[in-house]
């Protein structure tokens, strides 16, 4: 490994601190070397407060001058919730910028990297570009479309089933699948379920695991029957609840889920995980509104034709019509 890609990797690391911590904005991580030393990390700990970039000159201090500055993004060149980090790197006296990957914001899109150029400081740009990528799929989507980035997450049995035909469904999966999923409600913005899952599970639909930060909770609830007493609507406090439904209320239809998505994107949501149930699963993969898939499969076989599954619906008339992946980890 290159000392470029060694000294980027660390600053990947760095910026994983903070994922979802700093939503809607990316996660940042940075790191300035000197002579073969690490003398300066840090990384954008929460939104509105200052950069990776910064805290990497702040712990470097006068050490930073000619020194070479790793950061997984383009340096912002403009005026948000903090100042431009291209004119803190220019008054520190660093003489290189190595980016991960130019910043999609259409606001700063190579317009840091040309004021650091104008103000005599190399710039190599694409190391890592795929993990630093990776890193902020979610910021990226929602930075250019507007809408948040969606992930599904669904616990099945190796038949498919995410409940036996009775509706029991604890537990399919393992204690460590579950907290992994806690982890993973930690870093989201918010959480969507049909009302079905609602009145089935009662489930709460927060982290366990979150340090004070917890998800949004969004409902699709077309005809209104979710009961007052549900858990859902406890520890209000905590975490809000949104009820997604339409303006016949009680009447046959459907919610919008294109609408719905572009509304909670205007809400500042940025990354989305949809937890069930098999309908609004189906909805969603029929629009192509997933961006990603996350299946945690069971050693079981539940049978039934009755059982509920994970992807419902109408369901696809030919092979050609399925859904496929681009990228797959196991």
């Amino acid at each position: 490994m290159n000392p470029d890609e060694r000294y980027m990797r660390m600053a990947l690391g760095l910026a994983r601190r903070a994922q979802g911590l700093t939503s809607p904005n990316p996660a940042v991580g940075a790191v300035i070397v000197k002579g073969g030393r690490i003398v300066g990390k840090g990384y954008h700990k929460r939104c509105g407060l200052p950069h990776a970039e910064v805290n990497a000159l702040d712990d470097a201090g006068a050490k930073a001058r000619g020194a070479v500055l790793y950061v997984t993004l383009e340096p912002c060149d403009h005026f948000g919730r903090t100042p431009p980090c291209t004119d803190a790197i220019i008054d520190a006296g660093i003489r290189k910028v190595v980016v991960g990957m130019k910043d999609p914001n259409p606001v700063n899109n190579g317009k840091g990297i040309r004021k650091l150029n104008r103000a005599g400081i190399g710039t190599v740009v694409g190391i890592l570009e795929d993990e630093a990528r990776d890193l902020n799929k979610p910021s990226i989507k929602f930075i250019t479309t507007g809408m948040p980035y969606v992930t599904v997450k669904m616990a099945e049995s190796l038949d498919g089933k995410i409940a036996t035909k009775t509706g029991d469904s604890r537990w399919i999966t393992d204690t460590d699948s579950r907290r992994f999923v806690h982890g993973l409600r930690s870093k989201v913005d918010a959480i969507m379920v049909g009302a079905r899952t609602v009145v089935k599970d009662d489930p709460l639909l927060l982290s366990n695991l979150s340090k004070g930060r917890q998800p949004v909770r969004v409902i699709v609830d077309s005809a209104l029957k979710i009961p007052k007493s549900a858990k859902i609507f406890s520890r209000m406090d905590e975490s809000p609840v949104i009820i997604a439904t339409t303006k016949a209320g009680s009447k046959p239809g459907r919610v919008d889920l294109r609408d719905l998505l572009k509304k909670l994107g205007g809400m500042g949501i940025c990354h989305l995980l949809v937890e069930g149930g098999g309908e609004i699963v189906a909805s969603l993969v029929e629009k192509r509104l997933v961006d990603e898939f996350l299946f945690f499969i069971a050693p079981k076989i539940i049978g039934g034709r009755d059982a509920a599954t994970s992807v419902e619906g109408a369901g696809i008339k030919k092979m050609s019509e399925a859904l496929t992946f681009s990228k797959m980890r196991i």
